[in-house]
This record gives structure tokens, sequence and C-alpha cells, in this order.
């Protein structure tokens, strides 16, 4: 049996009265293994005894790879990236290796789309055919990517772009340096076979009737992750600027003990799954210190897409997440929508979400399956969210999470469909201490008909947003030391088909309606410690909802 090494984390918050719910559960912080450390060799080989040359024009793709395997060949050690600007076509990183980076180093990668070979590869937790990713290492052991420079993807050359995300002068100077325009003038393309795949369903799944000749094709359309670790264990990502990638930033896949450190993720704010970090299957993972400001979800969750990833049967798992900040992004942190393998023993701690569409995401569909449980996150500093400061949603539905100017969606069709392996399960979140300035909505819990989100805990919030509380199809729901100051409150509260909901000590502003119950299934919803009287009205039934549904105590 594997020995658990108390940490200072584990003693301060043991401590905590966070966990007073927690602990009654059969876990609790205190059983996170410490996640194993990289170690390396003084031995140092540069770049530049193997030919390299930082002019910016010489290919550098072999020198660099040469000087890792002959690192890796004497037992590993340092391959040192000297300061300067070096080209590159993939890079392959191999076991024992740490590839470091100094200061003034930029790791430029080509723009030259034949630099990369298409690959068997993952995409969103399905197998698909992918261009090779600029860095990447499969079932290697002891590897790091450190230093203080950068590592640039090139993606601004292989991403489509839309226009509604550009000023007009943006979207003038892009259309004029080549590329293709969607038929309605709203997206920009970079080339024919990006265009062509862009058009297609799924195109990049591995099926047998698909050919190289078509993969080919619609090359320019699978856009690589810019680092991609496979099957790895004990990696370390530490102090590099980590910018500009095709498709998502940085992705470990299936790898075991991985330390992130004051790293840098950056993408443009447009850049379409430009995600930060996709923690995909993995285990034993530790987060800190770390930036990001991308395209996309800022530090994401995910363990595999529908039955494939059913099948991988590979969670997420053992989590720890500190003293980080995300500026622009779909979300702060992000569990799904793609996890399939399911997700448990997060710890999310010490963050700030400045700018993100939505702060806290939680999200998931039909179809997907998996369970995602016992997600601790508590000490959140947030800031002029776009959307919900913290949001539940099982019906995902692939698009961004803010709607465009003018941009019309309908509300999804609700329907009870029976439970089965596609169902998937959110249950036990606990969040505490969350302050946020400025969000559209302040908490909203979607479920289904079917199967409730259930058992969550929230506590010591002071949320300042235009709306306040929307819940549905959930049950033992408690939310506790709420402060909600809110200028759209009609409902504050909303419930639909809510079971079990408990409000304690909720202080508010002011509301035209307090309490707007819906649906005829709900039951056990009460209050303590709310003052009604601030409220025009206080309460509303409707489609189906009794009044006996809904308990108010002083």
């Amino acid at each position: 049996m594997k020995k658990i090494v108390p940490t200072i984390f584990t003693l301060l918050l043991l401590a905590s009265p966070f966990l007073s719910n927690a602990q009654k559960q059969p876990y609790s912080f205190s059983n996170l293994p410490v996640v194993a450390k990289t170690l390396f060799k003084a031995d140092t080989l540069n770049i530049i005894k193997f030919g390299a040359k930082s002019d910016g024009v010489t290919l550098n793709t072999k020198s660099i790879n040469d000087a890792i395997i002959a690192c890796n060949k004497k037992g590993g050690g340092v391959v040192l990236v000297p300061k300067g600007l070096w080209l590159t076509g993939p890079i392959e990183l191999k076991s024992n290796v740490n590839l470091h980076l100094q200061k003034n180093a930029i790791l430029q990668f080509t723009k030259d789309f034949d630099q990369y070979p298409l690959v068997a590869s993952n995409w969103e937790g399905l197998p698909q055919m992918r261009n090779q990713s600029p860095i990447w290492a499969t079932n290697q052991q002891n590897i790091a990517v450190t230093g203080f420079g950068i590592v640039d993807g090139a993606g601004d050359a292989w991403r489509m772009v839309k226009k509604d995300k550009l000023t007009e002068s943006q979207w003038k100077r892009l259309v004029a340096s080549g590329g293709l325009i969607s038929e309605d003038k709203k997206t920009w393309y970079p080339t024919e076979k990006t265009f062509k795949g862009s058009k297609m369903k799924n195109p990049g799944e591995i099926t047998p009737d698909k050919t190289p000749e078509f993969y080919n094709s619609i090359k320019d359309f699978l856009r690589p992750n810019l680092l991609v670790f496979t099957g790895c264990k004990r990696i370390l990502l530490e102090g590099v600027t980590f910018q500009n990638s095709p498709a998502w930033n940085i992705h470990p896949l299936m790898c075991e003990d991985l330390t992130v450190r004051n790293i840098y993720a950056k993408n443009p704010w447009y850049a379409q799954n430009g995600d930060g970090i996709d923690i995909e299957s993995c285990k034993n993972v530790l987060i800190e210190g770390s930036t990001f400001d991308v395209g996309d979800d800022g530090i994401c969750i995910k363990s595999g897409r529908d039955a494939a990833g059913r099948k991988r049967g590979m969670p997420t798992e053992n989590v720890i997440i500190r003293n980080s900040t995300v500026y622009h992004a779909h979300g702060g942190f992000v569990i799904g929508s793609e996890m399939s393998g399911g997700a448990k023993n997060i710890f999310v701690y010490d963050c700030s979400f400045i700018g993100t569409d939505i702060g806290l995401r939680f999200k998931t569909t039909r179809g997907r399956g998996g369970v995602v449980e016992k997600i601790f996150v508590k000490n959140i500093n947030m800031k002029d969210i776009i959307g919900e400061a913290i949001l539940f949603d099982m019906y995902y539905a692939a698009v961004d999470p803010v709607p465009l100017t003018g941009e019309k969606r309908d509300a999804p069709k609700i329907q009870l469909l029976p439970v089965t392996e596609e169902t998937p399960v959110f249950k036990d979140f606990h969040i505490s201490n969350v302050v946020c300035d400025g969000a559209s909505k302040a908490v909203f819990i979607r479920g289904l008909p079917e199967l409730s989100i259930s058992n969550i805990t929230l506590a010591d919030l002071s949320i300042k947003a235009q709306e306040g509380i929307d819940i549905q199809e959930a049950k033992n729901v408690s939310l506790t030391n709420i402060n909600l100051i809110a200028t759209e409150v009609n409902p504050l509260i909303n419930i639909q088909n809510g079971n079990d909901i408990s409000f304690k000590n909720v202080n508010y502003n002011n509301a035209q309606l307090l309490f707007r119950i819906s649906g005829d299934r709900n039951s056990g919803i009460k209050t303590s410690g709310l003052d009604v009287s601030k409220a025009k009205v206080k309460t509303e039934f409707l489609a189906g909802a009794e009044e006996k549904s809904l308990q108010i105590n002083k």
C-alpha cells in the first residue's frame, strides 16, 4: 500500500471549517497521494553543438531532436535551448530529458504544415487523425520542459477566425493576408483544406473507409495541440510560456504524476479551441502558480468522450490546483464536457478568475455517461465574469458560453429519457469562500429530469451579479451564508423541480419576486435566516408547483 505523506496543504485544510461536511465522507484532503517529482542529471547538451542556428530561417528540427536522443542515450540530463529565436518542426521528448529554455529563448514552430506528419492521435476524447503536435512524447518517464523562454506554436497559421470576434480593421487585415471566407462572410479560413474539413462532420475520425489521400485533402483542418504527452509518468512543466497554439495549448493524456508550476499559457481571445491546459484521464496532478489567458477554457479536466471514454475507463483523479490566475477564457476552472471516464478527488483553492466568460464551469450532456464526484473548491476570487459565476449544466451544446451580438439561442427541449450508461452524473461538489465582483448570474444549476445533479454544497459566497440563483432538476443542494447583490431580481431565486434544497442565512439587497417555483416534482425546499420583507412579492408557483413544496422559516 502506498504510504501517504501529509503535506502543509493537508494540515491547513484539515483545520478548516470547509471540511465540516466532507469529513463525514470516506474521502478527504489527506487521501491525496503526493505527486512524484522529476529528477535529472546535471549533464547538459547545448543544441548549438548539434548544428542548431538561431537565425530565424534555419529549420532546427533535426538538431534539437538529435540533442534529445543523445541526452536520452547517455542516461538523461538537460538539453539546453540558449537565448535566440530557434525555428523548428515537431520535437519528440524522451525519458530522463529536461528541455530547458534560457531567458530570451524562443522556440518557434514553423508555419510549414508539411513539417507536421499526420498521425493517429486523439481529439476531444476520440481517436482521430491529427497533425503531429509541435512538442510530444509517448510512454516516456521523467521528462520536463523548463526555463524562462517562450514556446510558440504558430497557431495563427492554423486557426479559422470568426469575424464577430475581431474589430473591423483586424478583420480587413486578416482577409487581406490570404485564405478564404465562408459563404456567409462570417468566418475566415487560412487554407482551402481547412475550409473543406470544416464542412464535414467529424472528418478526422479514424474509420476503415478513410484513405491517406482523404486525410491529406483536409490535413490543414486537423490542427495539432501544442504540447501532447501521452501515457507518460513523472512530468514537469515549469517557468515557460506556452503560446499561440493551433488548438489546445497543453494536453497531458493518460499521464501520471504531473507537476505544472509557474507557467504562462497564452492565446488570443478569439482562438477557437485554444484551451489553456486540458488534463485528460490523468492521475496525481499538481498545478500551481500559473497564469492562463486563452481563447477557450482555462484549466480544464477531461476523461474521454462518450463510448470511447467509457471504454477507456480512466478518470482524471487526485488533482490539486492552487495559487493560479485565469484571465480571458470560456471558463476559469472547468470540468467537461468530455468526462465520460469520470473525474474525482479534485481540489481547487486560492485561485483568481478575471474577465472569464464563466468562473467555475461544470458541463456535460446526454451521451457522455461518466461520474464526476468529490470536487472541492474554496477561496476563489472572481472579477468581471461575463456569464455565470458558478455553473453546472448537463445540456452542453458545444457553443461559446456567451452568445455573440445578435446570436439567438433557444432553451433546450426538456424531455424525460431513460437512465442508461450514457447518462452523465454530477454529484458531491463542495464549494466555499467565493467572492465575485460582477457576473450575469450568480449560480446556475441545471440537471436532467431523469437524473438530477445532487449533493451540492455552496457556502460563504459573496456575489455581485445581474441575476441571482437558478436551480433546475437538482436535489440535496444546500446554500449557506450567501450574500447576493443583484440588479435584475425577478425572481431572485428560481427553482424548477428541486428536491431537498436548503437556503440558510441568505442576504440580498432587494427583489421584485423572491421565489419562483415551477414544475410538479418539487419538494423539501426550505429556508432559514432569509428576510422575506425586502421582496415586493414573496412567492410564485407555476406549472404544477405546490405551495407546500416551499417552507420559509425565520
